[in-house]
């Protein structure tokens, strides 16, 4: 009761406790054609900026005392945002810097490098307030410091949270803000964070599943629930099955602070225990797509990462990036004993086998109880690892509960059998439309759907007519996310349609799908792995090349983050046959920014649109020589994989690296030439020795 008393008196007056709401204001910052431009700017707090164009923005503000401070990269953590499928992705064409706290600022300069066509500046005003709010344990968690408390503007969430079916791994960042806070203004700190993510950038709520300040403070983040999966917006292609927790500040060259560290360990061995993950595993995971790991790219990954660890990003910062599998081991031993892993393979009818890991030999007990709570079945053992199978094959329907108990232990628990409302919902195919021509691109799909409830399954293949062509197959499904693969190789050409019925209790339901099938697209891929728009006469484009078995209209794009930078081939009538179209990106970006591109080839014709993608490297920057020794053997150190030239007392040698490193020569030399070109096509300066 006491909790309640709390939560209630931090709702009933929190403009009291807490300050008024923040305020948010955008101003276009006058550029004129220059690189540098003085913004004159309402007092605020807070400042984030978004820019149009591929170049780089860095501000400096100037406090209330008129000192100013210095130089900041205005994107230092640029995959910090939701994944490339989520609908909070809301401002196209813009890129968002992160939110920065000033304190109490009134002015703002901007210098950009490269080409920058627009800079926007987010003010946002939060004020401090009184004491800091005082912090609850909520469902056994470390002392949290909730949304209520902190004075989180529930009014301006954009959306419902999504939820992850399980959490696989936490993702540790900094917010990239000053360091020179005080512990009153933590709470109006992640008042401006939120601000800025739903306002300026378009989110649903606050990007963070949860922040940490210097003070030990640990903040609930995201709407949904401290222990429940929700998918947050804090590490591109990396959101779901994962928990962001952010540490208030930049940690490049400043050492976390031990109170931050503690409440660190103490919120991931809680939040990690919640999940029943172990702290010191690995995993493969699979990215949604992001700049440096494109989607369906398998990832190696520990339960502990850095956000450095899933994309093209120096976040958490160097300093507490180092400290993270020191943290780990912290986190594995805070809370024992623990229960890793708890799993239910199989289903009512069958064999169910549970198991799981302790964190240290220990008795154990799997009970399955069902609807009315008496034990159906149960097993015990002892060791550290649990592992026991209960013979389900004349068991009925359900539903049943499952549990896993150990002393000490969390318990680990689930469900079995049918349970819920028989439903089918999001039936879709991915990719939707399918190339089943044997290149290796798209040939078959992957249909997805989820159920309600378990049931029968049947998927039936319709053709343009709606007349069912073929049952893929009919069987039992458990409850929850299911899916299975779709290859059409047998299947004309046509518009067709997936449907998904689930029966069960006399009861049938469906859901459909659209599915294209259409062989006219084959063989997308780019010419070369990488190239080098420098117009230096070597790899200045990049050739794609593709097949059409029939005339169609093709449109080729090329993104950049998941942002279109420029069309070689705007809807371009084509025949049938082998094509090649060329992007040549020093004359349409004009100085390129290096870095991981994607092609997007669109293809039309009777049947429908096809779409494909394929990545490619952006690589201006040559490879660098430096001359180690000519005698006894020469040596010439490389700065990344290319090919070497060298003319040693002219003898002519050709050396091929798959990485940087050294060149060795069997032999001394009197005088030498050397020159070095990357996969991409650059061309290293000439050395020459002596």
């Amino acid at each position: 009761m006491r909790l309640l008393v709390a939560l209630v008196a931090v709702l009933a007056f929190p403009a009291a406790a807490l300050g008024a709401m923040p305020s948010i204001v955008a101003r276009e910052v006058p550029l004129g054609g220059q690189q540098r431009a003085l913004a004159a700017a309402p007092r605020f707090d807070l400042v984030g900026l978004h820019w149009r164009g591929p170049g780089a923005v860095e501000f400096r503000t100037r406090s209330l005392a008129g000192r100013w401070s210095a130089w900041r990269a205005a994107a230092p953590e640029d995959e910090d945002r939701p994944d490339r499928s989520s609908l909070e992705r809301t401002r196209p064409g813009w890129h968002a810097g992160n939110p920065y706290w000033t304190g109490a600022s009134d002015r703002l300069e901007v210098r950009t490098r490269g080409r920058v066509a627009r800079v926007r500046a987010w003010y946002v005003s939060s004020d401090v307030g009184g004491a800091p709010p005082r912090a609850l344990s909520l469902a056994g968690s470390p002392q949290l410091v909730t949304r209520a408390q902190w004075g989180a503007n529930e009014l301006i969430k954009r959306a419902a949270p999504s939820y992850a079916p399980s959490l696989s791994f936490a993702v540790v960042h900094h917010t990239a803000g000053a360091n020179a806070y005080t512990r009153q203004e933590s709470a109006a700190i992640v008042r401006g964070i939120q601000t800025y993510h739903v306002k300026a950038n378009g989110w649903n709520d606050l990007g963070y599943n949860f922040l940490v300040d210097k003070y030990g403070q640990v903040f609930e983040g995201r709407y949904g629930g401290v222990e429940r999966n929700v998918v947050g917006a804090h590490a591109e292609g990396f959101n779901t099955g994962s928990v962001g927790v952010a540490v208030i500040g930049t940690y490049g060259a400043a050492n976390v602070s031990p109170a931050a560290r503690d409440a660190l360990v103490r919120l991931l061995a809680w939040r990690l225990d919640v999940a029943h993950v172990d702290p010191l595993a690995t995993l493969n995971w699979t990215s949604g797509g992001n700049p440096r790991f494109p989607r369906g790219v398998p990832v190696f990954l520990r339960s502990i990462v850095g956000h450095r660890d899933t994309g093209f990003t120096e976040c958490p910062g160097t300093k507490l990036y180092g400290q993270l599998d020191e943290l780990a081991q912290s986190v594995a031993a805070t809370g024992l004993p623990k229960l890793y892993a708890p799993a239910a393979k199989g289903g009512i009818g069958s064999l169910v086998r549970f198991t799981a890991r302790l964190s240290a030999p220990s008795p154990w007990t799997v009970a399955v109880t069902d609807a009315a709570g008496q034990t159906v079945a149960s097993g015990t053992g002892s060791g550290q690892a649990v592992d026991w199978t209960w013979d389900a094959t004349r068991a009925a329907q359900g539903p049943y509960a499952w549990s896993i108990a150990s002393p000490g232990a969390r318990p680990a628990t689930g469900t079995l059998g049918r349970a819920g409302t028989l439903s089918v919902t999001r039936v879709r195919a991915e990719p939707a439309a399918v190339t089943p021509n044997g290149d290796g691109v798209d040939d078959e799909t992957t249909i997805r759907y989820t159920l309600g409830a378990a049931a029968t399954v049947t998927a039936t293949l319709l053709d343009p007519a709606g007349t069912p062509v073929a049952t893929l197959f009919s069987e039992p499904r458990a409850a929850g996310d299911q899916g299975f693969e779709f290859t059409a190789e047998n299947v004309p050409d046509g518009a067709y349609t997936i449907v998904v019925s689930a029966s069960g209790a006399g009861k049938v339901v469906t859901g459909r799908a659209p599915l294209l099938v259409n062989r006219t697209l084959s063989a997308f891929k780019a010419g070369r792995a990488s190239f080098s728009p420098n117009r230096d006469g070597r790899a200045d484009a990049m050739p794609f090349t593709f097949a059409l078995a029939q005339p169609a209209t093709v449109k080729l794009r090329i993104l950049l983050n998941g942002k279109w930078v420029a069309t070689p081939a705007p809807e371009t009538p084509l025949g049938p046959g082998v094509q090649v179209l060329a992007w040549d990106g020093s004359k349409r970006i004009g100085r390129p920014k290096d870095g991981l591109y994607e092609a997007e080839l669109r293809v039309t014709d009777v049947l429908g649109t096809v779409t494909q993608r394929v990545a490619f490297g952006l690589d201006t920057t040559p490879p660098a020589l430096r001359l180690l020794s000519l005698r006894p053997r020469v040596r010439i150190s490389l700065s990344e994989a290319a090919e070497v030239v060298v003319r040693a007392d002219g003898r002519r040698t050709l050396v091929k690296k798959r990485g940087a490193g050294v060149v060795v020569l069997p032999h001394a030399a009197r005088a030498l030439r050397a020159t070095a070109y990357d996969t991409a096509g650059n061309r290293s300066a000439v050395l020459v020795a002596p």
